[in-house]
């Protein structure tokens, strides 16, 4: 059985499909709780449809927030959980503006979808946030590259609450099928880097408060 984050088990979110495409997601929800890394499903909003165990366990230590839990919304825990930093490292460089170039990229394609119009008055609240998404983030993607702002591939920072990762680096991993992308969704995994691969942790603001530089 798949799980959300906060280690409740979940249900299958409610989607626009009929019976044979629900009994899919009922069988890769088992599919999705044998992989041992943190692993997701969202759909084009990043509401999460499934997540397994590892998936919790990697956010079980944030606190409650009433629009941004990782096991609801990855994008808003990303962009808006106070709590994000502590465990999605170098979190504005290497998380938040990737996530927010994704979120620009879906506001082109589903402009009038009432999910990312909410997620955009939002992000309009914070006028850090709000500067980094309308100038910095062009920018941002002129200097480092499209590739930056890839997801599939991408070697990412984290802190996992259990002692025997701790800090470490996760390579996150596209593997949708076709049947899911059909759906409209996206599955994600964090395959996690073991000990001996662990990189040293910069030190990095906790708010969009510049435009990073590409790294050497």
């Amino acid at each position: 059985m798949a799980y959300q984050a906060g280690g409740q088990p979940s249900e299958l979110r409610p989607v626009p499909a009929g019976l044979e495409a629900q009994a899919y997601l009922q069988d890769y929800a088992t599919l999705l709780e044998a992989v041992p890394f943190p692993s997701v499903v969202v759909d084009h909003r990043w509401d999460v449809v499934l997540a397994n165990t590892a998936f919790a366990s990697l956010f079980r230590a944030v606190g409650p927030h009433p629009t941004a839990m990782p096991g609801d919304n990855f994008l808003r825990f990303v962009l808006f959980h106070p709590d994000a930093s502590s465990v999605l490292g170098e979190h504005e460089s290497r998380w938040c503006l990737p996530m927010l170039a994704h979120f620009a990229a879906a506001v082109e394609r589903h402009g009038h979808d009432h999910g990312l119009q909410a997620i955009r008055r939002d992000i309009a609240q914070d006028p850090i946030m709000e500067a980094a998404y309308r100038h910095g983030l062009p920018h941002w993607i002129r200097a480092v590259g499209e590739q930056a702002v890839e997801h599939d591939g991408s070697v990412r920072p984290l802190v996992h609450p259990d002692p025997r990762w701790g800090a470490t680096d996760c390579r996150v991993v596209d593997e949708t099928p076709r049947t899911l992308r059909d759906l409209g969704y996206t599955r994600l995994t964090l395959v996690l880097r073991p000990a001996t691969a662990r990189r040293r942790q910069r030190r990095t603001a906790n708010h969009l408060t510049v435009v990073p530089t590409p790294e050497a």
